[in-house]
């Protein structure tokens, strides 16, 4: 007998708890809140840019080697300006050195695949990436300031100095595209179809 009162004030503690609550499937009205600001068309930062201001930054280069600018450099002509301008980041010669932790990344290594670490010998696919790269983002702490007979000069050494080219070979727009990568044939070309083309 005691058994059914138990029940019945449960179930009306229960009825009451979804009057409360307004019951278990509805959810919360969420208030509408409007943006009042009126916002300007344009804010006036900035301004188009000028086509020389394009040409300027329009300089990177494909492997084909299109974009090259004019000029030539050798590995004797780089090495006095890597050990001017580049080994305090990437050590003398740009090889690892035991025991030495550097601030960039080491450039020159053993060709062989296997080799540690990944540097422009043994991983790089294209001789025009180094040219690009450089050009770019070299130095360090003056990015663009080469000029472009120092960036053939400074590609020239470190292909030089990986074992890819002769010491002697004077690269240009013509030379650098022609020079094959150790590593080239681990790169395959991305193919698929039936996804996202653009890869």
């Amino acid at each position: 007998m005691k058994a059914k009162p138990l029940l019945f004030f449960a179930c009306l503690a229960l009825v009451g708890l979804l009057a409360f609550t307004g019951g278990a499937s509805q959810s919360p009205k969420k208030p509408q809140i409007q943006d009042t600001v009126k916002w300007p068309a344009k804010f006036g930062f900035g301004r188009t840019a000028t086509a020389q201001e394009i040409t300027a930054w329009d300089i990177d280069v494909r492997p084909d080697g299109k974009g090259l600018p004019l000029g030539q450099g050798n590995a004797a002509a780089g090495k006095a300006i890597y050990a001017l301008k580049c080994a305090a980041c990437h050590g003398a010669g740009g090889a690892e050195q035991p025991g030495v932790k550097l601030p960039a990344p080491v450039l020159v290594g053993d060709t062989l695949a296997k080799s540690k670490p990944k540097s422009i010998g043994n991983y790089w696919p294209y001789a025009t990436t180094i040219f690009d790269y450089i050009r770019r983002t070299m130095p360090y702490n003056l990015p663009g300031s080469l000029t472009d007979n120092e960036v053939y000069s400074l590609t020239a050494y470190l292909l030089s100095a990986n074992k890819i080219i002769k010491q002697e070979t004077v690269l240009n727009a013509q030379s650098l595209p022609k020079i094959v990568m150790p590593a080239k044939r681990l790169f395959i070309i991305d193919d698929r179809k039936g996804g996202p083309e653009i890869k």
